[in-house]
Order: C-alpha cells, then sequence, then structure tokens
C-alpha cells in the first residue's frame, strides 16, 4: 500500500473513532495556502479541536505521535489561525489533540491524545 493510500485509511479510522467518541466532524485535509494542512477539524462540546492524525506499521521508530515536529506544531497552529480568520470564529475554545494509529502485528490500535500540543 503507497503512503497516501495509507495515509488516507488512517484518517478514515480517525474520524470514524471520532464520530463514535461523539464529535462532530467539520473538515478534513483543511489547507492554508502554503502554511500547512490540518488532517482534521471537528467540534467536541463546544470546543473546536484540530487533529493531527499519525499513523505506524511498526514502532522501529517510536510510536506514532513521536513523528510529530515543532515545525509540525508551528504549521499545525497557523494553519488553525487561517482557519478561525477564514471562518470568522473568534470566540470559541480551540485545543490541538493527536490521533495515533498503531497498525503492529496487523492488529489497529488507536489513542487519542487530548490536548497534546
Amino acid at each position: 500500500m503507497n503512503r497516501r493510500k495509507a495515509g488516507a485509511q488512517a484518517e478514515d479510522s480517525a474520524a470514524s473513532f471520532l464520530e463514535q467518541a461523539g464529535y462532530s466532524i467539520l473538515k478534513r485535509n483543511f489547507t492554508f495556502g502554503r502554511v500547512g494542512e490540518i488532517d482534521i477539524i471537528c467540534n467536541h462540546d463546544g470546543t473546536l479541536v484540530f487533529i493531527e492524525v499519525k499513523a505506524r506499521m511498526n514502532l522501529e521508530f517510536g510510536p506514532p505521535e513521536a513523528s510529530i515536529t515543532t515545525k509540525k506544531i508551528q504549521s499545525m497552529k497557523r494553519t488553525a489561525e487561517g482557519y478561525l480568520y477564514i471562518n470568522k470564529i473568534n470566540d470559541m475554545p480551540c485545543r490541538f489533540d493527536v490521533i495515533a494509529i498503531d497498525y503492529t502485528d496487523g492488529v489497529q490500535s488507536i489513542r487519542h491524545l487530548i490536548n497534546a500540543m
């Protein structure tokens, strides 16, 4: 499976997981110019949640969330600011979460790291 297809599958799994947990998906793969991309944006109990999805087929290089760099965090924050600006949102609490998906041993394991960044 190529990386793009694997990434899309991981994002589909994350979206399903979030919906089952009561999150309302507002947008997927939001891009703000060349600034960056946010995998999933959703609403949960009145909080706007920006979510990065990371998946790994093995843990040779650590868990999925370990691959989130400082540069990625900065890019997500600037992209989130773009989303707020475009949608004229200025009075809603926001947070950044990570959905970490591990496919080790052919079994999918999903972890939701709330307020991770």
